[in-house]
């Protein structure tokens, strides 16, 4: 069984497809570790792989893939990790994941995550927080913690999660792991619980680049079920740069600078990795993203503003949670919500209420959009001298459990380098740069939209370079 964990999933699917490798025996031996985990990173596992064709004639190989909690499977509980849907069994199934399993990749089990993706740290979970396999007494990162944590513990061989403000990519850098957010419109949001309609995306948890290209090509695509999806230009192509000849990196100070607060370990991780990149040929220069000072801002005026639309559905009538009683329909809607929604989420609906309120929808969410405008002018300014923008993915490497739970803003500031990217709605990607104190730092690469099969090829050279080796956290 080790030597099957060993494996990455490219791996794993060319050994099912010749013949090394039964596809039973590989559901098998992640099914056992998924059931048995003590991270709380699963909240539901299959029995078994759904009856379907060979896997050795499919692309993905049978390798299984685990899915947030946020994707609506058939027949299987999605929850969105809130005590609101809690048991909720859908009558159909997000196009992602159906593309996926199509493709060869069985589902494996729901993961854990912050309740409806609001959090950073997968501690507002209504099914208890998820642990991190490098310390348990550390967060994973959120709002995809549980995905990343079960690709990270080797609980399974890669997995989807949903990126609003950086909820791929910063339980990747947090877990030592790769994570994708895809170029807005590039994946289907059709049965992707809703928190923030403009910014959702869905995207790839990998152990590396490779088999996050190999997972993020099954997943794009125009769906008609979902107006805002688009069709991918071209098929996303496998890394192979050995070197990155002719690549110009730019370096945001506003972002990297003394106002992001970054841990001393994670700075001199981040410089170590440009000077990979410079080593492999990559030029690396400064650069200007005037108003990315003001993302976060503009980003907790935005995506609460939107969760309040979205929630309102979840009102004890149609489906999940109802609190009855001796009660007329206003005061049963009152008490459903208040006992099915989490602190987070009561928090963020009221503040997106109060934004888009009368009188105020102009001095706060209307203005914060144009923030939003200036975020993504200010990005492509940069593109035009730069191919790509380089950050640390997370100020800091993964904090105590507990340690931010009565601050919102310091956890908040948690996204404050991923935030300017889902406002602009262009690609970025985390890997892996090393260990701060014995904890994985992420080094962060963002682009122009619809480049990710260049930032996968520059991601893939420098992962190379690094040499990161996660297996400690499978042990």
């Amino acid at each position: 069984m080790t030597e099957l964990i060993d494996l990455t999933a490219a791996q794993a699917a060319r050994g099912v497809q010749t013949g090394e490798i039964g596809a039973a025996e590989l559901f098998e031996a992640y099914r056992r570790r998924a059931a048995g985990e003590e991270l709380n990173a699963f909240l539901w596992v299959a029995d078994s792989p759904a009856a379907g064709g060979s896997p050795a004639d499919r692309p993905l190989g049978g390798v299984p893939l685990a899915v947030k909690d946020l994707f609506c499977t058939e027949g299987v509980p999605s929850q969105a990790g809130s005590r609101i849907l809690e048991g909720y069994r859908p009558p159909y199934t997000a196009t992602v994941v159906a593309k996926l399993t199509a493709a060869g990749a069985p589902l494996l089990g729901k993961t854990n995550q912050d309740e409806f993706a609001m959090g950073s740290s997968n501690e507002n979970s209504g099914y208890g927080a998820v642990l991190n396999p490098w310390d348990r007494g550390r967060v994973p990162g959120g709002s995809s913690g549980g995905s990343a944590a079960a690709v990270a513990a080797g609980l399974a061989p890669w997995a989807i999660g949903t990126d609003t403000g950086g909820s791929i990519r910063q339980p990747a850098a947090l877990c030592g792991i790769v994570g994708l957010k895809p170029t807005y419109g590039a994946c289907s949001r059709y049965g992707m619980i809703a928190f923030a309609s403009s910014l959702d995306q869905a995207g790839p948890l990998t152990r590396d680049v490779t088999d996050a290209a190999l997972l993020f090509r099954h997943m794009v695509g125009h769906d008609p079920c979902d107006s805002t999806s688009v069709e991918f230009p071209g098929q996303v192509a496998l890394p192979v740069a050995e070197d990155l000849r002719g690549i110009r990196l730019g370096v945001p100070e506003e972002l990297t600078g003394d106002a992001g607060g970054v841990q001393s370990g994670v700075r001199e991780s981040f410089e170590a990795t440009l000077n990979l990149a410079e080593g492999l040929g990559a030029s690396v220069e400064p650069c200007r993203l005037p108003h990315a000072p003001h993302a976060l801002s503009a980003y907790y005026l935005i995506a609460p503003a939107e969760a309040s639309a979205n929630l309102a559905r979840y009102d004890g009538v149609r489906y999940g949670l109802r609190v009855d009683g001796d009660a007329d329909l206003i005061t049963m809607y009152s008490r459903t919500r208040a006992r099915g929604f989490g602190p987070e989420v009561k928090r963020r609906i009221m503040l997106g209420t109060y934004a888009l309120s009368s009188g105020y929808y102009d001095a706060y969410y209307g203005t914060a959009q144009k923030v939003r405008t200036k975020i993504s002018e200010d990005f492509r300014v940069a593109f035009e001298q730069f191919d790509f923008i380089a950050t640390p993915t997370s100020p800091w490497t993964a904090f105590e459990l507990g340690s931010k739970t009565d601050d919102p803003l310091a956890m908040y500031f948690n996204d404050f380098c991923t935030v300017p990217m889902s406002l602009a709605g262009i690609p970025a990607i985390s890997i892996p740069s090393g260990l701060s104190e014995g904890l994985p730092v992420g080094f962060h690469l963002a682009g122009p939209a619809f480049s990710e099969s260049r930032l996968l090829d520059v991601a893939y050279a420098l992962e190379r370079a690094i040499g990161f080796d996660g297996r400690v956290a499978r042990t």
